[in-house]
């Protein structure tokens, strides 16, 4: 990777900490730290031409958005990806944006929001230039923000908040079968379902969030230990 001078500078009001963390949270959404990859402190401070002690509040903060994790004897290391975190993730995910869904519904909210988001989200697969995953993800993650933010319920969008930028970091794993184009067709029927209400609606967010999201890393994480196998005749 390319060496980011001024990390330590501008004008945004932003501590060098907090650019720093800014900075990898973005390098981390496009996959350039893979699962497991243990963060070392001289490097980054290298990189960023900071001091350690800055690169060890960044990485606090990131920890703290949970991108990051401390382990013993290894320090910061983007956590691996394993059953248990999929599915605390994706039941976490569950509760709320088919909860928010029902609220929405039966409050007869606008969604209005989702159909916009969407449509960016296709405006980006009709590029003639490949959007960066980074793009795509986040676009991806205001279709779903939408939904949530329709329920009208401030906790409810606070909770979901904390587990939006989890959410882009793993689904880099999964970045080689979600290109633009499908990823916009996905969304596209998503929208229409939920456009009918009803159970149609909540149906198609289960399915959504259990067969485009949960499924997919899954197997993504059974490919990973067939590979581990191979490689080391586990």
């Amino acid at each position: 990777m390319a060496r980011s001078s001024g990390a330590s500078r501008g004008g945004d009001g932003a501590t060098a900490p907090e650019r720093v963390a800014a900075l990898m949270r973005d390098e981390l959404f496009d996959g350039a730290y893979p699962v497991g990859t243990r963060l070392r402190e001289e490097l980054l401070a290298d990189r960023f031409d900071v001091g350690r002690h800055t690169v060890r509040a960044a990485l606090r903060l990131l920890a703290e958005r949970g991108l990051v994790v401390h382990e013993r004897n290894r320090g910061a290391v983007v956590p691996a990806l394993t059953q248990q975190r999929i599915d605390e993730i994706f039941d976490f995910r569950t509760v709320l944006e088919v909860g928010a869904l029902r609220m929405a519904l039966a409050n007869g909210a606008d969604l209005s929001p989702m159909r916009h988001a969407v449509e960016k989200l296709e405006g980006l697969a009709a590029q003639a230039d490949p959007p960066s995953w980074r793009e795509l993800t986040e676009a991806h993650g205001d279709i779903h923000e939408a939904i949530v933010r329709a329920a009208n319920n401030s906790h409810l969008l606070t909770s979901y908040g904390r587990c939006q930028d989890e959410v882009r970091v793993l689904l880099t794993v999964i970045r080689p079968e979600f290109n633009a184009s499908r990823l916009a067709l996905l969304h596209r029927q998503l929208l229409d379902k939920v456009m009918v209400g009803g159970d149609v609606a909540i149906q198609a967010l289960v399915d959504d969030l259990e067969l485009a999201g949960r499924a997919a890393l899954v197997s993504a994480l059974r490919r990973a230990e067939t590979d581990a196998a191979r490689i080391f005749g586990i």
